[in-house]
């Protein structure tokens, strides 16, 4: 019997040796083994009591062999004995639908594109982003869609148990009772409570056995990383390093239980079983878990803070660090698994989650990726945040209907959020039922050529840019309705007129201007008109200097006549400046001028 290259499935006890055995020794004369039989399957063999795979290879068809085929073609003789029984994976277990070998069933998920999942020749899979990153073998991997369709008895029998399946919460009372804070208030005196940095990492509910995350789902730890945890609650963060939030994300939603985690450390803030007050609890947990018992568990530290003058320079401190920020934690309390007043986190930006409703283009530097996320509050109030963004970021951005974190100074009197600054995808959070509802503005970001814009405003026409061009010069006028936006190596000046006709007259002379000059007119068609460098609201520029022994950062933000400038030392949130003008023509001006005396002083603009 030629076996090479041939697809084939295993099913009952076979005599003398396990599955596992024989599928092995299949492989090494060439075999593929896989553990499901489909329409592309070459050849079952069975043993005593076969499956259900038996009966479904019969009904497609496929060549079926008792085990004396499997044994001659193995060379290997029979014996009497029975070393093994009928595993549990022939056991009949319910699959919701099946997906069949070469069909595909799209799931509509959280991005606007739905998912695909695939059957192909028994291996499954699906286009989401959980299943891709996955390191374990393709034929091993699942996800919450294909959970979803195939059902969870189905999907754990498939990739070998229910051990590398995440469980997730499916009512409200699965969920853990977790102390949650509120925000600090200046007239609340900080004086003898206790003080502990804010970690920017994953919140992380210990049950004894288990991880669990606020919305009651499962965290995938390997077992070397959770042996020296007690059998009782812990109430902590999986936490990687100041600035490394999205990392720590990436590595505690896998579902591998690798070797990734070594990088992971559970710091550990309470024991929400334990009825003492807080002073006793955090002893509890230093006898428990204290130093040295523990590789990748530690107690965080607290003391106690002296005052405001106190607070504000531990603030800052912990800020310049690259740190989130501080918590308060009033001294004799009790754990409350709820929102309480009793912890306050301290922080000199506000933290908010948005939705990804599409993007913006990139120019200069960025141009091919995105410029900006487009985001929607709850409250349907809409903005735009590019700082923050890192170049991956901004060449694989997060998906529509994504829920991500910004970071912002206050909200105006419209409810936009003041100098927003993307922090990263929110691990683990559910959009209120009772958001508004806003429409996508854009299906993939500017950079795919399957992105589709909502349709303009047909209020507004857009003209191809004509441009008058030096070897170190250019000035490019484009043209919105009354406006014409006139961009000067690299400064934008928008000049509204009272007509149409106006505004073309205007253009007209500028052009004449330039070409007296020794400037060539240049004809820009119709996709150079998305091409000029407009600086919108709100747009942030960078600028970075490194020598050795320094790493600095300064950016500015215009918003309306107000701008904000923020420098320090890079992967820290630095200082900021306010200063405010009386148009916005002249904030953009200031900034300008405040950014160019940077390069004039050797930082390069990113």
């Amino acid at each position: 019997m030629e076996i090479k290259d041939k697809t084939v499935v295993l099913t009952g006890a076979i005599t003398g040796m396990t599955r596992k055995e024989a599928a092995k020794k299949l492989e090494e004369i060439g075999a593929n083994v896989l553990s499901s039989v489909t329409k592309k399957t070459d050849i079952v063999f069975y043993g005593d009591k076969p499956g259900s795979k038996l009966a479904k290879a019969e009904s497609y068809g496929i060549a079926v062999y008792d085990e004396s085929v499997l044994h001659e073609l193995l060379g290997s003789a029979p014996k009497v004995e029975r070393t093994e029984e009928v595993e549990d994976d022939d056991e009949e277990v319910e699959v919701l639908q099946e997906i069949e070998d070469g069909e595909e069933v799209e799931v509509q998920g959280s991005a606007a594109d739905p998912y695909v999942l695939k059957n192909t020749g028994g291996v499954y899979s699906c286009t989401c982003p959980a299943w891709r990153n996955q390191s374990v073998a393709i034929d091993k991997r699942t996800c919450k869609h294909l959970r979803a369709v195939r059902g969870e008895a189905a999907e754990a029998k498939r990739v070998g148990g229910s051990h590398n399946v995440r469980k997730t919460a499916k009512t409200e009372s699965d969920k853990p009772n977790l102390l949650l804070a509120q925000k600090w208030e200046t007239h609340v005196d900080p004086t003898g409570w206790w003080m502990s940095e804010k970690l920017d990492g994953v919140r992380a509910y210990w049950d004894g056995k288990t991880f669990w995350s606020r919305l009651g789902n499962e965290f995938l730890a390997p077992d070397w990383f959770t042996e020296h945890l007690p059998d009782w609650p812990l109430d902590g963060e999986l936490w990687m390093d100041r600035g490394e939030f999205q990392k720590a994300v990436g590595i505690v939603k896998r579902q591998d239980r690798g070797k990734a985690w070594e990088d992971i450390k559970y710091i550990v803030f309470d024991a929400p079983d334990h009825e003492g007050e807080f002073e006793e609890r955090v002893q509890h947990l230093k006898d428990t878990i204290g130093e040295g018992i523990s590789k990748y568990a530690e107690v965080l530290e607290h003391f106690v803070c002296d005052g405001i003058d106190h607070l504000t320079d531990e603030l800052k401190r912990i800020e310049e660090l690259g740190g989130e920020g501080v918590m308060l934690r009033e001294k004799k309390s009790k754990y409350i698994g709820s929102r309480s007043t009793t912890l306050l986190k301290v922080k000199s930006f506000h933290d908010a989650e948005a939705k990804v409703i599409g993007y913006t283009d990139g120019a200069g530097r960025h141009r091919g990726r995105i410029g900006a996320l487009m985001l929607a509050r709850p409250d349907g109030v809409e903005f735009k945040c590019g700082t923050g963004l890192s170049d991956h970021d901004r060449e694989n951005p997060p998906e529509i209907g994504t829920i991500v974190t910004y970071r912002y100074q206050e909200l105006t009197k419209a409810g936009v959020p003041r100098f927003p600054s993307y922090v990263g995808v929110r691990a683990d959070a559910e959009w209120p039922d009772d958001a508004v509802e806003v429409n996508a503005k854009t299906e993939a970001w500017p950079g795919d050529s399957k992105a589709k814009k909502t349709k303009p405003n047909p209020k507004t026409k857009t003209n191809p840019p004509k441009k008058a061009g030096k070897v170190d010069e250019e000035t490019t006028l484009k043209k919105h309705d009354e406006t014409w936006h006139v961009s000067r190596s690299g400064s934008t000046i928008s000049i509204t007129l009272s007509s149409d006709q106006d505004a073309q007259d205007e253009f007209e002379r500028l052009i004449g201007q330039k070409m007296k000059r020794g400037f060539v007119l240049v004809e820009g068609d119709e996709s150079d008109a998305e091409d000029v460098e407009t600086a919108e609201p709100g747009e942030t520029r960078r600028c970075e200097y490194s020598d050795g022994s320094s790493n600095k950062f300064w950016e500015i933000t215009v918003s309306g006549n107000t701008h904000l400038a923020r420098w320090g030392r890079i992967g820290t949130s630095g200082q900021t400046k306010e200063k405010s003008f009386k148009t916005a023509e002249e904030a953009q001006k200031d900034a300008d001028k405040q950014f160019e005396k940077k390069v004039k002083k050797g930082y390069v603009e990113v």
